[in-house]
């Protein structure tokens, strides 16, 4: 009989990991060309780990695929590239720059933010490979418009997504069928919360990019949120640029990415912090998500994760 030492006691994470690797292993043995996304943020770190816990001792029996903006901060990127060459798995990596060449994206400037513009070579990836399902890291609780998408979302030949025209998912029965051209876009971790991945990077003791955690750096205040200074972000006239004490909630195109005032330099000191914020993640750190043309359930509908 173990000591009361030993017995380890089931808590919400272990539901939730025991439910994401569940949904994982069903993509591997029901889909024919499964991707995993991955950038190299926080939740995609999460999914690494999780699709360790299904597969290995094994290769993952799909590769890793990253739609890069180009835009990307560059502590993001060098996580990316080491945590894939840690495990020895085929990333496979398409940048907007080949979609903007070919003409299929055309930006009105350098320093536009490209977010809403990933979709279209996204779906050229997928036709690219005949991926027929591409598993990534949107939760539920990011954005309204995630709250309405199934853990496997349905997108039809066009790649694009219809919210009224989705499958039933009853007692966590998955439909994996799709016609030639059809994908699905599955979400494993689409129950955790933002608390649940940092509890979860603090248990698993996970290597994420240092921008996560509390730094200094050179900001601009704007209208919406603070600005990080870079080659893209430049102050403009009557702007003022400052030093303060930041960290990054989610990260993305360098253009539109706002981090937010903090002093937490660890995954327990966030979770503190996040224990008592009432602004969400995605809401106060994205300025393309505050308006209404850019909204996510738009650009979701023309093929965005």
């Amino acid at each position: 009989m173990r000591s009361a030492h030993e017995i380890h006691t089931f808590t919400h994470l272990d539901a939730l990991e025991s439910e994401s690797i569940h949904i994982m292993r069903e993509v591997a043995a029901e889909c024919k060309n499964p991707a995993l996304l991955f950038s190299g943020g926080k939740d995609s770190i999460v999914m690494l780990r999780l699709a360790e816990k299904a597969f290995r001792p094994c290769r993952f029996p799909f590769p890793l695929v990253h739609i890069d903006t180009g835009h990307n901060f560059p502590e993001v990127i060098a996580t990316r590239d080491k945590l894939a060459a840690d495990l020895g798995e085929r990333l496979i990596v398409r940048l907007l720059d080949g979609s903007i060449r070919n003409g299929t994206i055309v930006l009105k400037s350098e320093t536009q933010s490209r977010n809403a513009f990933q979709s279209v070579t996204l779906l050229e990836t997928i036709a690219e490979f005949g991926f027929d399902a591409c598993m990534g890291g949107a939760r539920r609780d990011e954005e309204k418009a995630r709250a309405k998408e199934r853990i496997f979302s349905f997108r039809d030949e066009f790649g694009q997504w219809d919210p009224k025209n989705q499958r039933p998912e009853l007692w966590d029965i998955y439909n994996t069928r799709v016609h030639q051209g059809e994908n699905i876009r599955v979400f494993p971790i689409s129950n955790w919360t933002e608390m649940d991945i940092w509890q979860y990077i603090e248990r698993e003791k996970l290597e994420i990019p240092s921008i996560y955690y509390a730094h200094e750096r050179e900001v601009i205040q704007r209208v919406g949120g603070i600005m990080p200074v870079s080659e893209l972000v430049q102050p403009l006239s009557g702007e003022k640029v400052v030093r303060k004490t930041v960290r990054f909630r989610t990260v993305g195109d360098i253009t539109c990415t706002c981090p937010v005032e903090s002093s937490a330099r660890n995954a327990k000191e966030i979770i503190e912090e996040t224990a008592v914020t009432r602004i969400t993640e995605r809401g106060a750190t994205r300025m393309d998500d505050q308006t209404s043309e850019a909204s996510m359930e738009l650009r979701k509908k023309e093929g965005y994760f």
